[in-house]
Order: C-alpha cells, then sequence, then structure tokens
C-alpha cells in the first residue's frame, strides 16, 4: 500500500494591524511626588490613560514656573495653585491657561507651630518668629489673619523660610523659627508621624475670602481649543483616578510609592488616609470650581493692593469638562 502524504496548503500570512500611535501627552507637577498627584498615578497605572487613547507622561517640576511651561505650550496640563495664577490673570497679556480641576475642595494651608509655642490662635503670632518666602501675598494673608485676631502683624518677626521646615521649628538657635506656612496633607502629617505635637491654624478659618482652590490641574488654552475631545478624555481619566483614590486610600498610596519609591511610606500612607477625604469633600463631585469662592479671593486680592489689575469674575477656571 502505498502512503500517500498531502502537501500543506499554501497560506498567506496576515500582517498584524498596526497599533494606534497614542499621542504623548505631559502633566507637569508643582513639586515632588506627593499625594496632591496621587489621582494621576492612579490613572496611569490603572490604565485610565490608555482607554483615552493618550500617552501621558508625568514630568518633575521645571526649574522655573510650571505656570510659565503650560502657558508657553511646552506642556499640555500642570498643577498649580489660585493664588500663584493671580498674577498672570492680572497682568496686561496674561498666559494662555485655565484651570479645569480643583484638586482639594478646600484651602488646606495654615500656619504651624510647635505645641510648646502656644500659638494656638493668630493673634499670638504677636512676638513670635514666622518662616516667610517673603511672598507678598502670603504676607497679607498673614497680616489679616493676625490683625483681624486681634494681634500685631508687625511684632511679627519674618525670617526665611528653611528647605526642612520640622528642623527650623525645632532648632533653637537664631536659625530656627516659631512657626511657618505649610499644606497640611503633607508637611503637617510629617509632623504627626515624627511623633510631634502642633498647633495649626488653617486660613479658611479666618475668612471665607481665604478658602481659595490650592492645588488645581491647568491646561494650555490653545490645546484646549485645538484639541477639545482629547482634553475631555484626559480630564475624564484623571478624574476617575482621582475618585478611585478617594475611594481606596491604601491601595492608592502603594501605586504612589510604586512610582516615586524614594518617599517615606509611613507618611505617603497617612497622609493618603488624611487627604483622601478632600478631593471631593462637600462637593457634588471631583473638580468642580464654586464660582463664588473663587471671584471672592481675587476679589480680596484687588481690594487689598495686591494685583496690579482687577482679574474679571470667573475668568482664568472652567467647570465644561466635568461631566
Amino acid at each position: 500500500m502505498l502512503g500517500c502524504t498531502s502537501a500543506p496548503a499554501k497560506t498567506s500570512e496576515q500582517p498584524a494591524p498596526k497599533e494606534t500611535q497614542k499621542e504623548k501627552i505631559s502633566i507637569v507637577l508643582d513639586w515632588t511626588p506627593n499625594t496632591n498627584h496621587t489621582g494621576l498615578y492612579v490613572a496611569k497605572d490603572k490604565g485610565y490613560f490608555d482607554e483615552a487613547g493618550v500617552d501621558v507622561e508625568i514630568v518633575p517640576p521645571p526649574e522655573g514656573s510650571t505656570t510659565q511651561l503650560i502657558g508657553s505650550g511646552k506642556g499640555q496640563f500642570g498643577i498649580s495653585f489660585q493664588d500663584t495664577l493671580a498674577q498672570n490673570f492680572a497682568s496686561d497679556n496674561p498666559m494662555p491657561i485655565t484651570s479645569v480641576l480643583a484638586i482639594l475642595q478646600h484651602n488646606t494651608s495654615g500656619v504651624v507651630s510647635l505645641k510648646e509655642q502656644n500659638i494656638a490662635t493668630p493673634k499670638a503670632l504677636t512676638g513670635k518668629r514666622y518662616s516667610t518666602w517673603d511672598d507678598p501675598i502670603e504676607l497679607a494673608m498673614l497680616k489679616y489673619i493676625v490683625n483681624q485676631d486681634g494681634g500685631d502683624f508687625e511684632k511679627v518677626t519674618k525670617v526665611p523660610y528653611a528647605e526642612n521646615i520640622i528642623a527650623q521649628l525645632q532648632d533653637k538657635s537664631a536659625n530656627g523659627s516659631d512657626s511657618g506656612w505649610i499644606y497640611y496633607a503633607w508637611d503637617g502629617i510629617a509632623f504627626k508621624v515624627k511623633g510631634l505635637e502642633t498647633n495649626f491654624i488653617n486660613f479658611a478659618d479666618y475668612g471665607k475670602e481665604l478658602d481659595y482652590y490650592t492645588p488645581v490641574l491647568i491646561a494650555n488654552n490653545d490645546y484646549l481649543k485645538d484639541n477639545n475631545q482629547q482634553a475631555q478624555k484626559v480630564i475624564d481619566a484623571i478624574v476617575k483616578g482621582y475618585e478611585f483614590a478617594a475611594k481606596n486610600p491604601d491601595e492608592s498610596a502603594q501605586i504612589l510609592l510604586n512610582n516615586a519609591p524614594e518617599l517615606d511610606k509611613e507618611l505617603v500612607v497617612e497622609s493618603q488616609k488624611w487627604i483622601s477625604a478632600k478631593y471631593i469633600d462637600d462637593a457634588e463631585k471631583f473638580g468642580v470650581f464654586d464660582k463664588d469662592r473663587w471671584n471672592n479671593f481675587y476679589a480680596w486680592l484687588w481690594e487689598n493692593k495686591l494685583i496690579q489689575k482687577e482679574i474679571p469674575k470667573d475668568f482664568g477656571f472652567t467647570n465644561e469638562y466635568i461631566k
């Protein structure tokens, strides 16, 4: 019997479909990675940006200003603050940027001091040392709360802000200080992690004008105009990232640590537990701006001659991308 073998049928190999090239998008940070940024890293790690069809790079802060970088079109999105944006919005030729998301709903910054200094209220800063960046808006806010509380701002001794505020407040020498401005979610929690008892004066508790938005996500206006649908998808992905972080602080803290392993684990975990409740807080949804609070702060700056031009109402922010 003859054994027959049949030759295999010819097949034509089909080339694999080319993967759609994702457009590169940059989000420029304002500082080293911290829990203000967690939602960005969650969106990247969970694939939310991939679903949006973009390749997002989260970029360290530049030598200069993140605001300037985004305004010049060298990045699409960045992290900034309503107070530091004021000078731009009040200039004759403001850079083309818009705040598109409020990362925290309320101003959680304020003045910290060690408990032993007995600075429980603004007036108690009278006769004490205060670490300053020597920024006009910063000092005007401090003067406002100290004098309103019955203290004397002129009797507050201003000393240069040190890189390590915890060490500076513990320093008993002439280089030390008694108090300084911090963002509670990071430095305030850092004091706690080190077992240091503190008093904290929250600016927002001493005037509704001071309950401004810090930090915020800004975007380049030309990018928003020319890439509106893509911008919407990117912002949707970021919102999804922060909504996840709001509900899952432990997992989100680990995602931040995976992306920034140089950070102190205990600080990140404790900070994330605290800040997760602040992303949405009393708002209906993440990212939304209350126009009255936005306008009140800029009106206060104008009334106190801290900006060269009055900023029009509702200028510099939008809720358009919050669905």
